[in-house]
């Protein structure tokens, strides 16, 4: 998809661009520069791809937001 590059540097994403996204008004969106091309994600893809990769790394059955509340329930307590 060809689209021009405006004043102030900003750049429209095509319709279809943002429905297969499911980007609406106001969202914020990414920009990765790699390999001299620009990347434009989603913070929920961002988010989802992040998931995945530490998946790799907690055991099943183990969740972190779960200790990361209790540690934070017993620092509570002790205050």
């Amino acid at each position: 998809m060809k689209t021009i590059i405006r004043e102030g540097g900003r750049l429209v994403i095509p319709a279809a661009y943002r429905k297969a996204l499911g980007l609406k008004p106001g969202d914020e969106v990414l920009l990765v520069l790699e390999d001299g091309e620009i990347r434009v994600v989603s913070t929920r893809q961002a988010i989802a791809r992040a998931q995945t990769l530490l998946r790799r790394y907690v055991p099943e059955g183990r969740s972190l937001s779960e200790e990361l509340i209790q540690e934070r329930r017993e620092e509570a307590a002790r205050a």
